[in-house]
């Protein structure tokens, strides 16, 4: 595949293939309809003929190329192939279109300090396990870091310790930039307000700007209800202390976060199957 994506690369080469298309000709004929000199006609054809794209035969004293169909269809099939995984219902890029939707919106309202204050986003899900699991889930950091970023990170620094004015860290990195040679996805440092076991978690976190300042705070509340499936969770998320440069930022929140919570479903589910087994 590489080899044919090299050869078609070239557009003289790509004129070529297009003629030939048509019907097989000879060198000096495809020379004249392509504008070009016969030298180096013959040059882009040898290579197109060692990609398999087209073969040829002697007839008397000219040489006939024709087009080969099958690598050209095996082509469009992976070209098809990438198109489908694109267009997936639900998929990454209607994830990353989403959220380009929501970048230019909070960027043309970040007019002035404080643009953003009183915005608020409430989340619910509905968990498989008691509240005590779940609790374990929120607050011991072995366990966070299996959901708590949006789809295609990773924590690559957290600190969360569970007690009123307790310290949280949290910082995130592509999920494949294993090295960390990327640059830093986000970074947030806050404070634990109340610690209910099982009941209640409200935390402030501060998100930070590539200069180190704070791009706003978030409040963050999380209320655990015990129910016969398991445990509701309720999440109400508000927005303080909102700078312009927080419009990035704040475009991500209902997108990210509940990409994150999507992810404590799908991982508590998991232990309440492996639990059963």
């Amino acid at each position: 595949m590489d080899g044919v994506l090299s050869a078609l690369a070239d557009p003289a080469r790509w004129r070529l293939v297009s003629l030939l298309a048509e019907r097989p000709r000879s060198v000096g004929v495809l020379a004249e309809l392509a504008q070009a000199r016969q030298p180096q006609t013959t040059k882009h054809l040898q290579t197109l003929e060692r990609a398999g794209i087209v073969i040829s035969q002697r007839t008397g004293q000219r040489r006939i190329y024709a087009l080969q169909a099958t690598p050209l269809r095996d082509l469009a099939a992976a070209l098809s192939r990438l198109a489908d995984t694109v267009d997936q219902p639900g998929g990454a890029r209607t994830a990353f279109d989403r959220h380009g939707l929501s970048l230019e919106a909070e960027r043309l309202a970040a007019a002035a300090p404080g643009w953003a204050d009183g915005r608020s986003f409430g989340f619910h899900r509905s968990l498989a396990g008691d509240p005590e699991l779940v609790w374990r889930h929120l607050t011991e950091t072995t366990l966070l870091t299996q959901w708590w970023t949006p789809d295609d990170l990773r924590v690559s620094e957290l600190v969360f310790e569970p007690h009123p004015g307790g310290r949280i860290v949290l910082e995130y990195r592509d999920i494949e930039d294993t090295a960390g040679t990327d640059q830093v996805a986000g970074r947030g440092e806050g404070t634990v307000d109340e610690a209910q076991p099982g009941e209640r978690l409200s935390y402030r976190l501060s998100p930070t700007l590539p200069d180190g300042t704070i791009a706003f705070t978030s409040q963050v509340d999380f209320d655990l209800r015990r129910t016969d499936a398991g445990t509701d969770l309720d999440v109400l998320y508000r927005i303080t202390d909102s700078t312009v440069d927080s419009a990035d930022f704040i475009a991500g929140i209902e997108l990210g976060f509940g990409q994150s919570l999507d992810k404590l479903v799908a991982t508590l589910q998991n232990t309440d199957i492996r639990s059963k087994k």
